[in-house]
């Protein structure tokens, strides 16, 4: 099992976190369905956009499982240390910072995956964020700023140094934003080189694949990101894998439109009548890409501007057209 400070996981599989992904609604329904850990979105580290709508949405935690993780991001020391102080204020009993982060409007302001490539700012930072709070201090990173410069080995240095309790790592660099194959010797060299816990992240899209991944990094556990986008129920899957439990069944069709409905009826109660529609658009649109259903019918979808529009086009699908089971 992974320790995080107090932490004892339920599992090894945690969700990663993923801006305008991993929200409240679909975080519970990701550990309802079996991951062990899951991490919400990044908050800016930014005081002046602390009362902004999207930045207090990002940091509820009701009835959330334990241990509720906070990721920050930012590029100043002080900042982010006072940014992990008003979260844990707020509730948060893990904090997270976001070095991975490849987005141009992150790494324009010095900080995500971009802070990689100066090694004594990245050791500023997480020394400043330790000593400011008393909950363990978590890191998400990638194997360095260039495929040509992975320097992944010695920031997981300086964060075990700086009392960083474990690394998430995604198996690319910064460069290589999502293009390509996830490496993960990088990870696996990572992995042997501190005691702390590391997960593998990165392509992982199966229990088969985590499992490779896992034997190849000797990591400590594996996070799943893209993949879970419209499979809430594909952690539980890799934890049983992991595990050596008989992994779960993919949901039939039937529990499939059901999860997709109550995800669907979550997001309306969470954002409201009019943001709530637009934000379940995506979410709507991977569950039924990933089932086959046409691109004509999502466009439909994506058109509806009410919650009840959209929950009688999902009633209508439901009854009328098959969904394709996913392959375990």
């Amino acid at each position: 099992m992974i320790r995080i400070g107090d932490y004892t996981l339920a599992n090894r599989v945690a969700l990663a976190p993923m801006a305008g992904v991993t929200d409240l609604p679909f975080r519970r329904l990701c550990t309802r369905f079996g991951a062990g850990y899951a991490v919400a979105e990044m908050v800016t580290a930014d005081p002046s956009l602390r009362d902004s709508r999207k930045s207090r949405l990002r940091s509820r935690h009701d009835d959330e499982a334990e241990p509720r993780a906070v990721q920050i991001v930012g590029g100043d020391p002080a900042m982010l240390a006072e940014a992990a102080r008003y979260n844990v204020a707020l509730g948060a009993q893990v904090i997270d910072i976001n070095m991975g982060c490849p987005a141009k409007k992150v790494c324009r302001k010095a900080a995500g995956s971009a802070l990689l490539a100066d090694e004594a700012l990245v050791a500023d930072i997480l020394h400043a964020v330790t000593a400011a709070v008393d909950v363990p201090v978590t890191l998400k990173t990638r194997t360095g700023p260039t495929a040509k410069r992975r320097n992944g080995v010695t920031i997981a240095r300086i964060a075990e140094d700086a009392g960083i309790a474990a690394i998430a790592v995604h198996g690319r660099s910064r460069a290589c934003a999502f293009g390509g194959e996830a490496e993960y010797d990088t990870i696996a060299a990572i992995a042997a080189a501190v005691d702390i816990p590391v997960w593998a992240n990165g392509d992982i899209d199966s229990p088969a694949k985590a499992q490779q991944v896992l034997a190849h990094t000797r990591a400590a556990g594996v996070m799943i990101g893209r993949a879970a986008q419209g499979r809430p129920w594909l952690c539980g899957q890799v934890a049983a894998r992991l595990d050596g439990r008989p992994v779960p069944a993919t949901p039939d069709r039937d529990t499939q439109f059901a999860v997709l409905s109550e995800h669907l009826a979550a997001l309306h109660a969470f954002y409201g009548d009019f943001l709530g529609p637009r934000i379940a658009r995506k979410h709507v649109g991977w569950y039924l890409t990933d089932a086959g259903i046409s691109a004509a019918i999502r466009r439909q979808f994506n058109r509806l501007e009410t919650p009840a529009e959209q929950l009688a086009l999902l009633a209508e699908l439901a009854a009328q057209r098959p969904m394709q089971d996913l392959a375990a």
